[in-house]
Order: structure tokens, then sequence, then C-alpha cells
């Protein structure tokens, strides 16, 4: 019952900047879609959905061929992309730390192949696993760390959960309002708008209108073992959260926080939103600092 009170708190004419930004952010990731779409996609990495659209930014100075350095891999929140904010900003200020990084659009999302409408967290996560065997593969990439916004958080932990089951740790792994809402809202039956009956949702629903959630995301996501899969990561967590999210609840990066424990922090950015406009700086610079610490 937490999202349906965020989301009316989100609707509500209090919070119609914080409305307004989101369908900006839509518009503006409608328009590198449609740029993309005009120009020669060639793809490098492939997830369940197809081709993924990716950024690769290195620090300046940092010749590939004979250099070496670390690497974030940035994973956007639903229905947004590697090119909306805050990922632009943190690929810039991770690069004059001299930390490489890739940001990419998952499946269904913008510039990648793929429908909105199949996007689920278990397809985001084998996108999530391809960019990480990507980046691995890069002879350059001396370390491997994680970084989610939201719905990219959840994928974020569960990866880094994933990837420690196998013997492949992350280095470290930062949450920024990680999104485990997700979850209540499918079996609450009410998620951006979009009402539905949870043990028997339509083929999709529109969420602000227009955005198309598949039956098989509604499905699934109620049955993730969200923490669980996430506890199987044992390195150092950062969780950045704003005060004035209303949007993700402070309650999941506190959940994140028991889940992980002693080796994890949750940093309240005051006056920060959920769409990281409101104070991008800092938490941008708090993200970077984590991983300039972690690698320094």
């Amino acid at each position: 019952m937490i999202f349906r009170s965020e989301f009316d708190n989100f609707v509500n004419m209090k919070n119609l900047l914080t409305t307004l930004t989101v369908l900006v952010c839509l518009l503006l990731g409608g328009a590198e879609a449609d740029a993309a779409r005009r120009g020669d996609r060639e793809f490098k990495v492939y997830g369940p959905q197809g081709g993924i659209a990716m950024d690769v930014t290195l620090p300046d100075g940092v010749d590939p061929e004979v250099d070496k350095c670390p690497m974030v891999i940035l994973m956007h929140g639903i229905f947004s992309s590697g090119n909306i904010v805050p990922m632009p900003a943190l690929a810039r200020e991770l690069a004059k730390a001299g930390i490489a990084s890739i940001r990419f659009d998952f499946g269904g999302h913008w510039r990648s192949e793929g429908e909105m409408q199949h996007m689920t967290i278990g397809n985001e996560i084998a996108d999530a696993l391809a960019m990480w065997e990507y980046a691995k593969s890069l002879p350059y990439v001396s370390g491997i760390g994680l970084l989610g916004h939201s719905q990219g958080g959840v994928v974020a932990s569960m990866t880094a959960g994933i990837l420690a089951e196998r013997g492949e740790e992350p280095a470290g792994l930062v949450l920024i309002a990680p999104g485990s809402v997700i979850q209540d809202a499918c079996r609450n039956g009410r998620f951006f708008g979009a009402e539905f009956d949870p043990a028997d949702p339509p083929e999709y629903v529109k969420c602000f209108g227009m955005m198309k959630l598949g039956r098989e995301y509604i499905l699934t996501t109620q049955e993730l073992d969200i923490y669980g899969t996430a506890k199987a990561y044992t390195g150092p967590v950062r969780l950045i959260h704003g005060s004035k999210d209303t949007i993700v609840p402070m309650s999941c990066s506190e959940r994140f926080v028991e889940t992980y424990g002693e080796r994890s922090e949750l940093i309240v950015v005051e006056g920060e939103n959920h769409m990281i406009t409101l104070r991008k700086k800092k938490t941008v610079d708090l993200a970077v600092e984590f991983f300039r610490d972690l690698w320094n």
C-alpha cells in the first residue's frame, strides 16, 4: 500500500513540477530514439530483445590501447534512457575522476531494439549481465562497478548478487533511490496511473497514459526475490536517496541497508527528488566519490 500513497502524492498539484519533469524526460527520450532510428545502428552487445544501444565514456588522456582504468556500468530507470538525467552527468564526472563508464538503454527502451511491452526485470538483468561480459572483454578495464537508479537500482542490486554467486563480484555498488516499490505496485494493481487486477492483468496496461507495461512484467515482478538475490553480494554499497522523493519511498533504501548490513551506507540528499533534478550535482558527486575512493 506504500506505492498507492506515494503515487497519489506524485500526481497531485503539489507535485505537478515533478510530473512535468517526467513527461519532458519521456519526450527527450523519444527524440533520442527518433535520432537513432534515422542513423545506422550497429550493436556490440545483445540482450533478450536484441541489440543494446550504449555509450562508452573514457577519461581524458586514457589510451585504450595501452592504458588501464576502472569502469562503472550505469543502469537507468523504468521508461528512461542512458541519455536522460542523471546518466550523462554521471558519465562526465566519472571520467573527470579517471573512471570509464558504459551507459546503455535496456531492451525495449528508446535506442535499443525490442518493445517496451516485453520489458521484464529478468530481461533487464540479462541485459546487465551482457554489458558485464562486454566490459570484462575490454582490455583497458582494470575493475568494474555497478550503479543503478530507480528500477535500474533493483536490476543493479540483483545483478550484483547473481555475479557474486558466480564468483565475479563487482568492485562496488551504488543504488540511487532503488525502486523496489515496483513489487508492491504490481501486487496492488496500481502502477503510474494504470489500474489492473494483479491476479489476472491484461496483455498490457498504459502508464502515464502512453507507456505500455506488459502482463509478463506485472506477474513476474510480483514473484521477484529482490532482497534475497541482492544479499549474495558482499562488496561495499552506497545508497543515495532524495528527501523529496515522492515516487520511491525511503523505506526501499532502508530495506537495502538492512539487507547489506555494515558494508552499506545510506546518504539522504536533502531537497532532492526522484528524477535527480533539484540537487543533481550533490547526488552525482556522492556517487562519483564512492567509486573514486574505492579505486584510489
